[in-house]
Order: structure tokens, then sequence, then C-alpha cells
């Protein structure tokens, strides 16, 4: 697949089946974040991978939506402030800009692989740090459900800005 149609089909999905999703695919997924690139190559992230029904049963009301309950796997990414890259001139924090780019790994390495994923930013913090007992320094940044798309879903039609919206040639 050319990259440009993986980009293409990436999507937001809301209905998982059952399925479980097996753990060489969790694991591609997650050294595709991984791998991914960061301010002056820090790293300043890690990956709780959830699979046990139990503890996802325990874990699922940190999102109060009934679709999210529908995820076989939920990856929550956390940034670790003590490890991101802080620029010099005014301290700016790289560590959400690095976990962004590695979130957008994963969830283009789901894609390739015939899973759907779901970028959730919305949910209790406060919950998830607590329920893992995360130091101070960890942030959880996102929620990251993983499973297969229930059968039938179509790709919704992403609008888009026209390239001359944004796009800007040596000057703005």
């Amino acid at each position: 697949m050319q990259f440009i149609e993986l980009v293409e089909q990436r999507h937001s999905v809301r209905k998982f089946s059952a399925t479980p999703v097996e753990k060489e695919k969790l694991e591609a997924i997650l050294e595709a974040a991984r791998m991914a690139p960061s301010a002056v190559n820090f790293q300043p992230w890690h990956f709780i991978v959830l699979t046990d029904k139990d503890v996802l049963e325990k874990f699922y009301p940190v999102y109060h939506r009934d679709w999210f309950r529908t995820a076989p796997a939920v990856i929550v990414v956390l940034g670790d402030h003590h490890q991101g890259w802080h620029r010099k001139e005014d301290g700016k924090d790289h560590t959400d800009i690095d976990v962004a780019i590695a979130v957008d790994h994963i969830t283009l390495a789901a894609t390739e692989l015939g899973l759907g994923t779901c970028w959730v930013c919305n949910f209790h913090v406060s919950q998830v740090t607590d329920f893992f007992e995360l130091p101070s320094h960890l942030e959880p940044i996102a929620l990251i459900p993983v499973g297969y798309p229930v059968e039938g879903q179509a790709i919704p039609t992403k609008k888009r800005k026209d390239a001359s919206e944004i796009i800007h040639w040596n000057k703005f």
C-alpha cells in the first residue's frame, strides 16, 4: 500500500468486534511508536497496553462512552516530562509533540495491519493517574483503543481544507 493510501484509509473507529488483537500485531504497532522521531531523540514516552478483560473492565470508566467498551485492547500513552526536551529560549516542553508523533505512528501502523483505532484525549486524567499510581512527571496524554472494526463500517469522508488555505510559499 502506498503511504498516501494508508493515510486516506486511517480513520477513527468507534465500534470494534470482540475478536482479540494478536499480541504480534500489538507489538508491531508499538515498534512503530518506539521508532518515532522525538526532539533530541529523548523519546519521552511510555505505553501501557491493556488486553486483560478484567483489567479493561476496571479501566473503561475513565472514558464514559459506550463504544469505548467494545475495544479489546487499549494503549495508554504517557508523556514523561522529565525526559522531554525543553527549548532553551522559552522553556517550551516538547513532550506533547513527541508523544503526538508516536501516537500517529500507532494509528497508521494499526491501519496497515487491518486494525482500527481512535485517538481519545477527553478522558479523566486523574482517574488514569490513580489507576496506575503514576508519578507526577508522567502524564496520561492519550488513550488509543485498538481492535478489529465491525464489518461493514464505511470509511468516513474526510473534509480537508484546500491546500491553498494552509500552504504558503516563501511568505505568509
